[in-house]
């Protein structure tokens, strides 16, 4: 699994190959069953599919990185300005489990550091509460109206409002000249292993209950097809 690798990587250059396996071992199992959670899209109501057919996850940028990695697959999701926005993961896994979701990140999204160029990065992280296992996060990007109680450590359900939708100036973050334009930029990752997508042409129709993708898959490496 990736975070095995992951940590005999770091621990053997500094302690020898000796105590990295002694470290990463018993991590072996952690999120052995590959259980997974649906990934939707983060906009209550209708939302669009790569609707210009330039930001599919197969060829998309993907900037954010959680774990010390890159996320493993990114999208752009269109909706007009003003749309509610919420955590893309669903409430079980497919197994059954209880899925709880917390905010792990809260800043601008965009390196200047400014709201105006491309709204909140905010980022979820998603918990089987069965096992414990953390199965994944995702980064939601240029998110605008963040309301006052969506703060790192936070924990929101699947409509937890986590702000809406907008429309920011033109920039090298957000190159958007007018309102068709406007959406949500959605990287998502594994904590085990990589995280999945499931392929659709280019300005497809969607609506919340869209299943986009899967976290917690046991996908061989990133930017892969669910």
């Amino acid at each position: 699994m990736r975070r095995i690798a992951r940590i005999a990587t770091s621990v053997i250059g500094a302690l020898g190959v000796v105590l990295a396996i002694g470290l990463f071992a018993p991590a072996a199992s952690a999120h052995a069953s590959g259980d997974t959670v649906n990934v939707y899209p983060p906009i209550v109501g209708s939302s669009t599919w790569d609707r210009f057919g330039a930001s599919p996850p197969s060829s998309h940028h993907r900037v954010f990185s959680n774990w010390g990695y890159l996320n493993d697959w990114s999208v752009d999701i269109y909706r007009l300005p003003g749309a509610t926005v919420v955590s893309p993961f669903g409430s079980k896994t497919a197994a059954g489990h209880a899925v709880a979701v917390k905010v792990v990140t809260v800043r601008p999204g965009c390196a200047t550091g400014n709201l105006a160029d491309g709204g909140y990065r905010i980022g979820v992280e998603a918990r089987d509460t069965v096992t414990g296992d953390i199965l994944a996060r995702a980064d939601v990007m240029h998110v605008a109206n963040k309301p006052s109680n969506i703060v790192v450590g936070a924990t929101v359900g699947p409509w937890t409002k986590l702000g809406e939708t907008g429309r920011f100036r033109w920039s090298t973050c957000y190159q958007v000249n007018g309102d068709t334009g406007a959406h949500i930029h959605l990287e998502v990752i594994n904590q085990h292993r990589y995280s999945c997508y499931i392929y659709r042409g280019p300005n497809t129709a969607m609506n919340d209950l869209t299943v986009v993708g899967r976290g917690g898959s046991h996908n061989s490496g990133p930017v892969q097809t669910c």
